[in-house]
């Protein structure tokens, strides 16, 4: 297994920030960009190991550069399980009466299993910062949840105050309401708003429609929405709505926004075959709380 540490520079160079550079200017940067990725998986490859061990991924990469890191680390022989489940998995824990010592458990599993990332209510992101620094496992929070009727520019500063307190990743409730009474343009500016304020941190945006409570071609408009915002995954569901994901509704949505973005599978997965399931559908991740019990059973299975 190789982990990637990255040192952030003083200026970010992404394409976030660079709608002042000249053409020509952009294009070298851009250039840039993927040099240093492709030079550092070439350094990789070199030295032998085994690429499904890779958790360092091209996209991971390129993401990190744009973010303004100028430095990586690169640490092999690190525990590696048998399959790499663990990192489509957001171990989750949103329940409102969800206690100290139950965060602090979920962190240590976390940790232990290298999931991709604790998803937890913003009051707990800055604990959870602290228990995970140097882990490799990310911060996940919530903006406008579970209801997504917020005013947009809430959901912005909940967003901001969220990637001060050491999130990285972002999954915001779409304005339901709003997507049902055809109110298109205000639907985009509420997506528009929490991603803006994410990339700004250097953080993942994701978009959460809550398929249950929409037809399907609210569905697709919803997450076309969220790829004209410039999100980086649209999700099924809260996990708080009439229903939880389903394989129809990932293959769905993977449909519409094609290759460019990540899906998320959320609510009610609860089992190995709901995780295969889901990911054949096309999810690129997955939210669940019962993320031990999971890679445990394919654990189990990979040892029979």
């Amino acid at each position: 297994m190789i982990l990637a540490t990255a040192t952030r520079g003083a200026k970010p160079l992404g394409r976030r920030y660079q709608g002042d550079l000249p053409p020509m200017e952009l294009s070298r940067k851009e250039s840039l960009v993927d040099q240093l990725t492709q030079e550092i998986l070439r350094k990789i490859r070199h030295e032998n190991l085994a690429k499904s061990s890779c958790e360092c991924r091209a996209e991971d990469l390129r993401h990190l550069v744009h973010c303004g890191a100028e430095r990586f680390g690169i640490e092999a022989g690190a525990a590696l399980l048998t399959n790499e489940l663990a990192q489509y998995i957001d171990h989750t824990l949103l329940k409102p009466d969800a206690t100290e010592t139950q965060i602090r458990r979920l962190c240590r599993e976390a940790a232990q299993y290298r999931f991709a990332t604790v998803c937890i209510n913003p009051a707990w992101v800055k604990l959870c910062a602290q228990l995970l620094k140097e882990t490799g496992v990310g911060i996940c929070t919530v903006a406008g949840f579970p209801l997504g009727a917020t005013p947009a520019d809430v959901k912005a500063y909940e967003a901001r105050r969220a990637i001060f307190d050491g999130a990285n990743e972002v999954d915001m409730v779409i304005n339901v309401g709003f997507l049902k009474s055809g109110l298109d343009a205000p639907v985009l500016d509420d997506i528009c708003q929490v991603v803006r304020a994410t990339h700004e941190g250097c953080a993942r945006a994701k978009v959460i429609i809550e398929a249950a409570l929409l037809t399907n071609e609210e569905k697709a408009k919803a997450c076309m929405l969220a790829k004209q915002a410039g999100a980086d995954y649209v999700k099924t569901s809260t996990g708080f709505g009439p229903g939880g994901a389903t394989a129809e509704d990932v293959a769905l949505m993977r449909g519409i926004v094609g290759k460019e973005i990540g899906v998320k599978a959320a609510g009610g997965i609860r089992d190995l075959a709901a995780v295969r399931k889901m990911i054949a559908a096309g999810a690129t991740r997955v939210g669940a709380s019962a993320g031990v019990k999971i890679v445990q059973e394919a654990l189990k299975g990979g040892a029979q």
